[in-house]
Parts: C-alpha cells; sequence; structure tokens
C-alpha cells in the first residue's frame, strides 16, 4: 500500500499545477478515472504461443480489481499532439491459465499520444496513438517499461466522454514480465480559457473581453432587443430589427434616432415630423401650420400667381413661370445636362420603316422632348435627321429630311412656336456607329438637337 499512497500523492500533485488561463486550445487538460484490466501471459517468448494468441480471453487471462484503479491527467500539446500521466492499481491472481496468489500491481506511466480526430473528423469518435514509458510493481518488485498504446475517445459532449484504451508494457528486466493493460474510464476535460468569463472559451468568442452571450459567439447585446452591439444602431436601447436595433417611439416608421419629432408621429419625407396642413413644411417649422404655404414662405400662404415657387413679392416675372435661381422668371436656355437628355430622347425615336411616321411608342418620348422646349420659351432648336448607309445616298437624304421635318410638325402641332424650330437631313453623313452591324445602324437612323440662340 505504501507504493500505492505513492502513486495517488503524485496524481494529486501533477493536478494542483494545471493552470487553466495559460492555454490557447479550448479544454487543454483532461482527468480521467476508470477501471483496468492486466494480462500477465507471455508475450511469445521461450515458445509460449504468439503475443494475440491469448488477447481475448476475458475469463482466464485478465485481472480487474472492481474498483476505481485508474487515474489519469493528460495536457494538450499542440497538433493533435498530448502527454498523459497515469496510475494505475491492481490484484494479480491470474497469469495465464495459472492461478497466482493475489499479487499486487501498481503502475506509473507517461504517454505522448497523437490524436486523429482531425482525420476522422467526427466530434465524439476520436481514436489515437501512444507511446511512452513508465515504472510497474508486481508483488512489489519493479522494472521500467516501453509501452505502446492504442485507444480511443468517445465524447458526449464537449467537456465528458468515455475512454477505452490498450497497451503494450514491454519491460526491461527479466524478472517483471511483458504484458498487456486494458483501460476503460470516464474522462473530463477543462481548462480553456474564458478571459471575460461569458461561458465561450477565447478561441472562439469574438468578443473575449467583453461578456457576451453564445448566440452572437461571445458577443454582447446591451439592451437585450436580439441584435448584438456591434450591429446594433443603438446598442443601449431596445429597438427593431428593421431599425437595426433603434426604437420608434411614436411608430411612425422612422427610428427614434433619425426621427425629428421622436415623440409625435409624423412623415417619413419630413424626417418623422407632422405637417398639419400638409404644405410639405413640417409643423415645427411652418410658420401658419394649420394653412397650407409655400416652404420658400415657411408655410405661410402668400401670393405665388405663376406657381413657380417664388412669392410674388421677390419674383421679377409674377406672371409667367421661372426658377428660383432666375428670381422667378423663366430660363433662357437649357443646362448642358438638359441638352443631353435632349438627344437621349430623340436618338430613340422610332420611326416606321422606310418612313417618316413615328411609332407608337415614340410618342411618350416626343411629349417629353416636348416638355424641355415649352420650359425654354426663348431659346431656338434646329432638328437634324440623319440614316444608315442602307440605300441610295439621295433617297437617304431625302428620308432623312422627311424625318427632321416631321419631328419640327408634331412638336409645333403641340404648341411649341414654328419660329423656335428649324429642320435639316444629312442623310448618311456623320454615323456615330458602325453601318456593318444592325445595332450600329440602328445608332445611326436617329434625330439630334442643336441649340441655335
Amino acid at each position: 500500500m505504501k507504493n500505492l499512497s505513492r502513486i495517488f500523492f503524485a496524481m494529486l500533485l501533477l493536478l494542483s499545477f494545471s493552470n487553466v488561463s495559460a492555454q490557447d486550445e479550448n479544454n487543454p487538460w483532461a482527468i480521467g478515472v476508470g477501471v483496468n484490466a492486466v494480462d500477465l501471459y507471455p508475450t511469445g517468448e521461450d515458445g509460449q504461443g504468439e503475443i494475440f494468441d491469448e488477447y481475448f480471453n476475458f475469463g482466464d487471462h485478465y485481472n480487474i480489481l472492481p474498483s476505481l484503479s485508474s487515474v489519469s491527467v493528460s495536457r494538450y500539446l499542440s497538433d493533435g499532439f498530448s502527454i498523459t500521466a497515469a496510475g494505475t492499481i491492481n490484484e494479480i491472481s491470474k497469469v495465464g491459465d495459472a492461478s497466482a496468489d493475489d499479487l499486487s500491481y501498481y503502475g506509473l506511466d507517461g504517454t505522448v499520444r497523437y490524436s486523429f480526430a482531425s482525420l476522422v473528423n467526427s466530434p465524439i469518435f476520436e481514436p489515437y496513438l501512444g507511446v511512452g514509458g513508465g515504472y510497474t510493481w508486481v508483488d512489489e518488485v519493479g522494472a521500467g517499461t516501453l509501452n505502446g498504446t492504442l485507444g480511443f475517445n468517445l465524447w458526449f459532449s464537449e467537456n465528458i466522454g468515455v475512454t477505452v484504451q490498450s497497451s503494450y508494457k514491454h519491460a526491461f528486466e527479466d524478472y517483471l514480465p511483458t504484458h498487456f493493460q486494458h483501460t476503460v474510464g470516464l474522462a473530463l476535460k477543462f481548462g480553456g480559457k474564458d478571459t471575460d468569463g461569458d461561458g465561450v472559451y477565447d478561441k472562439d468568442d469574438a468578443c473575449p473581453d467583453v461578456p457576451g452571450l453564445e448566440a452572437f459567439n461571445g458577443c454582447p447585446d446591451s439592451d437585450n432587443d436580439g441584435i448584438e452591439d456591434s450591429k446594433d444602431d443603438c446598442p443601449n436601447e431596445a429597438g427593431l430589427a428593421e431599425f437595426n436595433g433603434c426604437p420608434d417611439a411614436d411608430g411612425d416608421g422612422v427610428p427614434d434616432n433619425k426621427d425629428d419629432c421622436p415623440a409625435v408621429a409624423g412623415l417619413k419625407t419630413l424626417n418623422g415630423c407632422p405637417d398639419a396642413d400638409a404644405d410639405g413644411v413640417a409643423d415645427k417649422d411652418d410658420e401658419c401650420p394649420n394653412e397650407a404655404g409655400p416652404a420658400a414662405n415657411k408655410g405661410c400662404p402668400w401670393k405665388d400667381t405663376d406657381g413657380d415657387g417664388v412669392l410674388d413679392k421677390d419674383d421679377k416675372c409674377p406672371n409667367e413661370a421661372g426658377t428660383v435661381a432666375n428670381n422667378g422668371c423663366p430660363e433662357v436656355k437649357p443646362t448642358v445636362e438638359e441638352m443631353e437628355t435632349l438627344n437621349e430622347y430623340a436618338r430613340t425615336i422610332l420611326f416606321d420603316t422606310g418612313k417618316s411616321t413615328f411609332k407608337k411608342e415614340s410618342i411618350q418620348t416626343l411629349e417629353s422632348m416636348h416638355a424641355i422646349f415649352h420650359k425654354y420659351p426663348q431659346a431656338t432648336f434646329a432638328l437634324e435627321g440623319y440614316t444608315d448607309s442602307v440605300g441610295s445616298e439621295k433617297s437617304n437624304q431625302l428620308l432623312s429630311e422627311r424625318r427632321a421635318n416631321a419631328v419640327r410638325d408634331w412638336l409645333i402641332a403641340n404648341g411649341i412656336k414654328q419660329d423656335r424650330l428649324t429642320a435639316k437631313g444629312f442623310g448618311e453623313e456623320n454615323p456615330i456607329d458602325s453601318n456593318t452591324t444592325a445595332a450600329g445602324r440602328t445608332n445611326n437612323r436617329r434625330v439630334e438637337v442643336k441649340l441655335t440662340n
């Protein structure tokens, strides 16, 4: 029993030095408790059979102590390797087919193991191989051994499992027989680093220094609204997912952090503020909140005869719609951008094949062009027609002239003064694309608009 006391003292010493805060891998430590079986049958020596002849002869060869008889401590190293220290006790009542006088058995062994967990890719089944050495006493006579180990772990959870192991122990002295020792026991892994104490190990914790929730990989949700703080625009106020965690106290569909009037329901277009007179001016900025008026007059209904947004008192052309930038008078010429828009429209006008009549779908395009012409009553424009190269130059010249005049006639018929528009055809001249492809010819059949004054 003196040797037994030494073994358990050694195991307690190993446990006392475990440092759970200094590891990088989850659960780097493991302890195991269980039972062991010793088979002292001669292993093929002196003509007594082959090494595995009686390996599974449980009844005649296995010596099992029916109580806790094995304790181990393991420490994970890296890349699948770990080191294990184990202590075992037993009673030997049979050696092969012969009986023995209940000889005492004590073992203290160290093993370097390699896990094949990454190879089998299973969270439950973990096979391993090991090699090591130790010291074994039988009837208080001891000798060193060289050990080879094959075993596996079955993990019921991240921390708890069962270990099944078989070791071949080759003795260095003739008086200790080379033998097998088999172990079955319960394994408990522990020691993963969890700096913030939230139950998520640092290795898997996206926020290792701040306590959080497992559902968010260890990151916090301070306002408990189901949105982690890093994705929550309002991390300290419980809110709605549709507003990235921000509340909408007045229920107007505008989150409080973007609502200029968070305590009263309003309009999205006015940043959550109400507009009682529906004049487009928020009540908080409206000097006449119950009487509709233009924004230029702070929501009060002062007169704007031509409806151009410039009050008559400030309008230099009060009877003619203009722009704010031109003090209520109409702009004389379209901008460069508007001319580009005009030409984009003009190039998409579709004519009937070989004719100057419009396809139905071009009417909306012409109406869009008309709006720009109408906006600048003082400006004059030239309409230029072009064709592709299919057909004779003479017929293409005549067709381009007819099409340019067709656009001019439509605009005049719809209210644009005729002295503001000229039309001219250029036939096949100035192609803007290749005439060798159908797409290129389509682009070349066009009308262009130029500002002349």
